[in-house]
């Protein structure tokens, strides 16, 4: 996995994900349904220019997942459909992580998921056995990257050494920086770091000065801070709203200062 910032054109920042080139804002999808008109939102957020989204096999009790296999089967050219499995105790299992790799294999309608994270470490199995499940499907081609969810960097470090990792994805935001030491290091080893949660909180009242200054929403304040923050930084933001794909979008035009940067951080 590699990374790079191109200056020449700032509404299409992207990184690298092998070699697909990703904007650098990404769709959360943890309450997407199984409607007619999610179908529709997923292929109208696409359209508009997210080529990230990001699901779960429990989000939704699997319709999110069933959602995007509807709207985005065979997924376009340039697009990736990232999932994860393993969330609750239990679920780092063998045998229960690969029936929910086939399932959502099955939802997302694909021969391939383009990045599949183990949710979070099992308390009840070594992280080694369960990503051995994981490079299984890498290995036979079934999942094309691998990553890591809700980490530290020694946990990091420990499923590098069991299948290549390509992504990191931790909460992370102006107020929750509990991950600072895992942005650094996913920036310097080149990982992906994509942060749920991104506008969880609105951060400190100096937000709402700076967007103000620059004719923008808070909410795309906090993400150019985010993508200001690390050239690995992939938000994911979540929304059923198309006008808020657009305003998100919207934050990669804008460029903070150094002084405003240090304000928020």
């Amino acid at each position: 996995m590699s990374f790079e910032v191109r200056p020449a054109s700032v509404r299409a920042v992207t990184a690298k994900l092998g070699d697909t080139e990703l904007v650098r804002i990404g769709l959360g999808t943890n309450r997407l349904s199984h409607t007619p008109e999610h179908v529709a939102f997923v292929r109208e957020a696409v359209a508009a220019g997210v080529n990230m989204v990001d699901t779960a096999h429990l989000y939704a009790a699997g319709e999110s997942e069933a959602t995007i296999g509807e709207a985005l089967s065979p997924v376009p050219d340039g697009c990736v459909v990232a999932t994860k499995g393993g969330y609750r105790p239990g679920e780092g299992r063998p045998d229960v992580l690969r029936a929910q790799i086939e399932e959502s294999l099955r939802r997302l309608r694909t021969e391939t998921i383009a990045l599949y994270y183990l949710h979070r470490v099992d308390p009840q199995t070594p992280l080694e056995q369960s990503l051995e499940v994981i490079s299984e499907y890498h290995e036979r081609g079934r999942i094309r990257h691998v990553g890591v969810s809700d980490v530290g960097v020694e946990e990091i470090e420990r499923a590098r050494q069991v299948v290549p990792i390509a992504a990191v994805q931790n909460e992370y935001n102006l107020r929750e920086r509990r991950s600072e030491e895992v942005v650094d290091h996913c920036a310097a080893e080149r990982l992906l770091f994509v942060p749920f949660f991104p506008l969880r909180d609105e951060g400190p009242p100096a937000v709402r000065e700076i967007a103000e200054r620059h004719g923008a929403t808070p909410t795309q304040i906090a993400l150019a801070w985010l993508l200001r923050r690390s050239p690995a930084m992939l938000p994911i933001p979540g929304t059923l709203s198309l006008e808020h794909v657009n305003e998100n979008l919207g934050a990669l035009d804008i460029a903070l200062t150094d002084d405003e940067f240090e304000a928020l951080r």
